[in-house]
């Protein structure tokens, strides 16, 4: 049944970027959209991404659809390990973290289950501007690393398909 699922994901995946492929915009334009949909996909705004994507792209005029699927390609198995590289970013920039050290906060993650509501909330209280500067710094790695990738991507595509016609 998960194998299924998986293969369902990867089919609608594949067709969204077939999608794209097959805009009539420039190559720059899409690989911005999509760059800036990457970005916003490495923030720490669980269930904000989508609305967040749609309401950048709007303002920006980007195409939406693009910008929500840079959104969506942070798949949640991809989460832990986006978030722990950008927290450890952000430690890097802010080594005081309010008195907490990265060994610290491993071990309060690992003892998660027996955490009172209060104390999760002051773990995230203290990591929240660490966390917040650190997905800034990975998401626009990303989003530029994505913007190089699919503006060529793209234009290989076109010239190859010009030259086919």
């Amino acid at each position: 049944m998960a194998a299924a699922a998986v293969k369902r994901f990867q089919r609608a995946v594949i067709a969204r970027l077939g999608a794209v492929l097959r805009l009539d915009e420039q190559p720059w334009r899409v690989a911005l959209a999509l760059a800036v949909g990457v970005f916003i996909s490495c923030t720490p705004f669980w269930g904000l991404q989508t609305l967040l994507s749609l309401a950048v792209a709007t303002i920006f005029r980007l195409n939406r659809a693009v910008t929500v699927t840079g959104a969506w390609l942070n798949l949640p198995w991809f989460a832990p390990v986006v978030y722990g590289f950008a927290l450890r970013i952000g430690v890097f920039v802010l080594p005081d973290l309010h008195g907490a050290d990265i060994a610290e906060i491993v071990e309060l993650l690992q003892m998660s289950s027996v955490l009172s509501a209060a104390d999760l909330l002051d773990l995230l209280r203290s990591v929240s501007l660490a966390l917040l500067i650190g997905t800034a710094a990975v998401g626009a790695v990303a989003g530029a690393l994505t913007y190089v990738g699919a503006f060529v991507f793209l234009r290989r595509i076109r010239a190859a398909r010009s030259r086919h016609v």
